[in-house]
């Protein structure tokens, strides 16, 4: 393969692979099994979470602001296994797993996520299986929008942008790699996406 062919996919997680990590419908459900006042929650979650996502802070700290600030009738851990448990998997991603075998391409996630999350969310779902590498905001401390991220990922896999392609759920962030230069598609339906992949494969074959 020429180097002006290759192909480089980066996919985000939430929204697309799994359920986001810990998204308002979770924090509300939090909300009413644990009796808890939601508007302060959210406030408090929204002031803080984005430290939390470039790895600053650790999700005991995280929870020590939004949760922890008054004495619960419940406890630290059983709370902490309900946010792990909002985790759940969507159809995209058995279908990434099989289609990367035979894809011809390598594919990296660009996501935002605290690092105890995605660390489970790797293990629990076999994350392995559909990426060769882990751009996470955790563990490179920036997050999107920050086109730095999308900078970074490129450097990791020794790409420029016309040779990587672009999923995303959040029109914003598909926005932000476009002007990067780089290919982007926003993700609305499993059907969608399927059939893009599809036409990037079948690009790619008639190149060679």
């Amino acid at each position: 393969m020429e180097v002006a062919d290759l192909k480089i996919l980066f996919f985000d997680v939430g929204g697309i692979l799994l359920s986001n990590g810990w998204g308002h419908e979770a924090r509300e459900e939090a909300a009413k099994r644990f009796n808890l006042d939601y508007a302060e929650v959210n406030a408090l979650h929204n002031f803080i979470f984005n430290v939390y996502e470039i790895g600053s802070i650790t999700l005991d700290e995280y929870l020590d602001t939004v949760i922890f600030n008054h004495p619960r009738d419940f406890v630290r851990e059983d709370f902490k296994d309900f946010i792990y448990s909002t985790s759940v998997e969507l159809p995209m991603l058995q279908f990434l797993k099989d289609w990367k075998k035979d894809c011809g391409f390598r594919i990296i996630s660009v996501n935002n996520e605290g690092k105890e999350l995605n660390d489970y969310r790797v293990r629990k779902f076999k994350l392995h299986e559909c990426f060769d590498a882990f751009v996470s905001s955790c563990e490179v401390k920036m997050r999107k929008p920050d086109p730095g991220i999308w900078q970074l990922a490129m450097g990791i896999a020794q790409a420029s942008p016309q040779q990587c392609v672009y999923f995303d759920d959040r029109k914003m962030f598909v926005d932000t790699a476009q002007k990067l230069g780089i290919r982007s598609f926003q993700h609305t339906s499993l059907e969608s996406t399927k059939q893009i992949l599809e036409n990037l494969k079948n690009e790619n074959l008639n190149r060679k």
